[in-house]
């Protein structure tokens, strides 16, 4: 079944593998803005190409090109991935549905996490590394239809959604809203508006730099 109603943060299947939603723009007939969890690329579709799923306790998918389980028995600790999967946050916390972050500091009733947020031990599944025994694998939606099932975990593949000139990011950093555009690109390196310069795959990790637009679709 197809899904239309499609949100910020829901896990989706796209050509078969495991995606995030990150932004939902209804103007554009490529609306929905997606990051494949197996590598962090970026990809564009329309909502009639995804299909949702709700990730549950021993769903086990590779993020970043690493495995994972959910757990919701162990508790965090320092320097763990979490998934958020219930967010109820304070008016000074900034997360949302299925977001992933790394633990900072361990608290009785929850965690703060490096992004500065207090998570409560029921908002979030716990992403135990690698795959427990009678995990159920998600990062592909069918397997045995899958071009890419043995793939590399070790090698990244940033080959379908590259920065172009005109791409306008924003830092995802609490202490500002810095904005910048692509002005120009040299191999790997991408020189944003304001003299910074950035590795490529540093700005497209999706837990640093969030694409906004590009000037060129305004």
């Amino acid at each position: 079944m197809k899904l239309f109603q499609v949100r910020k943060g829901q896990f989706v299947y796209y050509k078969n593998e495991l995606h995030r939603v990150y932004t939902v723009k209804p103007v554009y007939k490529k609306s929905v803005h997606l990051v494949r969890l197996r590598d962090l690329t970026q990809h564009l579709c329309s909502a009639a190409e995804v299909d949702r799923y709700q990730p549950k306790e021993g769903d086990s998918f590779i993020f970043n090109h690493n495995v994972f389980t959910l757990n919701k028995d162990r508790k965090a600790q320092e320097g763990d991935y979490i998934l958020i999967t219930n967010p109820d946050p304070d008016y000074l916390d900034h997360y949302s549905l299925n977001e992933i972050e790394v633990v900072d500091t361990v608290e009785n009733k929850g965690v703060i996490t490096n992004n500065s947020n207090g998570i409560r031990h029921h908002e979030y599944l716990l992403m135990v590394p690698g795959r427990t025994e009678n995990s159920n694998p998600i990062e592909f939606r069918d397997v045995n239809h899958s071009e890419e099932n043995n793939v590399n975990e070790s090698v990244p593949s940033f080959d379908i959604f590259l920065p172009s000139i005109g791409d306008v990011y924003k830092k995802k950093d609490e202490a500002s809203s810095f904005e910048s555009m692509v002005v120009a690109i040299k191999g790997n390196i991408i020189f944003l508006g304001g003299g910074l310069e950035i590795i490529e795959e540093e700005l497209l990790d999706s837990t640093k730099w969030e694409f906004l637009y590009n000037i060129l679709d305004q």
